[in-house]
């Protein structure tokens, strides 16, 4: 009987972990869910409240641990040390991988970096992960302008406005985009 119970206690120990993860990404989907649906029709100085609280959500992988790894990685790129950055944020990954933001930091490191195709590989996996990431959009937007592909930036910006109407430097980057293939056509 004693070696039952203590069976049953390391199966207890053992799926507790994850259960409470599962209830904390529950309890962040229904959070995320009420923010997307507010930023939808929000007025812009609302949008950029609820960006914040987005990006908050977002920066929480329910582990101390991974989000000092996030935090020291994020704390590199704003020194400009993007080999750092990569580091951390790579170990991040490692430890992490179904962790979304740790993936979106890590392609905002390469393409400040200049490291372009790690970057569009890093932004498929934040994309397949979370695919309301208007922020790795916006990303592979400018990616896709700096290899002169204007066609497609318009439409990866076009995918985040739809998420976000008034997210910052989209809005323009449509109106450059679509202005410039207006003036082709004459």
């Amino acid at each position: 009987m004693r070696a039952q119970k203590w069976f049953h206690n390391g199966i207890l120990a053992a799926v507790l972990p994850f259960f409470l993860v599962c209830s904390a990404v529950g309890a962040q989907t229904v959070v995320l869910d009420d923010l997307f649906a507010k930023l939808l029709t929000a007025d812009e100085p609302a949008s950029a409240r609820l960006e914040q609280d987005i990006w908050r959500e977002w920066s929480k992988s329910g582990s101390p641990a991974m989000d000092l790894l996030l935090q020291r990685g994020r704390d590199a790129m704003a020194l400009g040390d993007n080999d750092a950055a990569i580091e951390h944020l790579t170990a991040l990954i490692d430890h992490a991988p179904e962790f979304a933001e740790g993936w979106n930091a890590r392609a905002t490191a390469y393409f400040q970096a200049g490291e372009l195709g790690p970057s569009i590989s890093d932004i498929g996996h934040v994309l397949t992960l979370n695919p309301r990431h208007f922020g790795a959009l916006a990303g592979l937007g400018m990616i896709f302008e700096q290899l002169e592909k204007p066609e497609k930036a318009l439409e990866v910006y076009k995918a985040a406005l739809a998420i976000h109407p008034h997210l910052a430097g989209v809005l323009e980057s449509i109106a450059r985009l679509e202005a410039a293939a207006a003036g082709q056509e004459l």
